[in-house]
């Protein structure tokens, strides 16, 4: 007899948790790349349904495994992998528009157009002079955050954030693939939200 519907989700859902267990556990970082490869594609598709630039797909696309290997710690087992990890993706989604609906300004544009911002944005209240002191100490440790950056990474930050290029015009302007951009950008952005959590505390409002 052949394996029902619902057999064959279970027996997903214990890869992934046997995975995540991996990863919590053994520190084994090739079972991310196992998540990574099952969902790239449906995450993508779930994003582009709300969002249709297909940068801002991929920087958010990005963003959810970011998002996803940072909270492994919080996934409670007894729920499906795949229902929350579609949760923090469609999350991200819902974040991402809900800052382009209000006024913000971005310090230095570290990460235009992507839910990498809800680390870099703030709403502009800057008239306040408690808050513009808050909003120069951000500047500060965002700066420092990118300077610490890889030379490579750094310039690929830049290229994306502050030039605002995009995947195509990044990888000509570096002479490199489509997929090295994609994964620079990917690995630059794990660094500096690593590097801010010592920096929780002035983001935790944004």
């Amino acid at each position: 007899m052949g394996k029902t519907k619902n057999d064959k989700l279970e027996e997903k859902n214990r890869e992934d948790i046997a995975a995540v267990n991996r990863i919590l556990l053994d520190g084994d970082s090739s079972a991310f790349k196992f998540i990574q490869n099952k969902y790239q594609k449906i995450i993508a598709a779930l994003i582009r349904r709300m969002i249709k630039d297909e940068d801002d797909v991929d920087d958010l696309t990005q963003e959810t495994f970011i998002k996803t290997y940072n909270a492994l710690h919080t996934f409670q087992q007894n729920y499906t992998f795949s229902s929350w990890i579609y949760r923090i993706a469609s999350n991200t989604c819902i974040d991402y528009l809900r800052k382009k609906r209000f006024p913000t300004i971005s310090i230095n544009q570290p990460l235009d157009s992507s839910e990498d911002d809800y680390f870099f944005e703030i709403e502009d209240n800057s008239y306040l002079p408690d808050d513009k002191i808050l909003s120069e100490e951000k500047m500060k440790v965002l700066n420092d955050a990118i300077n610490k950056l890889p030379e490579n990474y750094r310039e690929i930050i830049k290229l994306r954030h502050e030039e605002e290029l995009d995947y195509n015009e990044i990888s000509i302007k570096m002479n490199i693939p489509l997929g090295t951009v994609k994964a620079h950008l990917f690995r630059a952005r794990k660094i500096l939200m690593i590097s801010l959590k010592k920096h929780a505390h002035l983001f935790k409002n944004d």
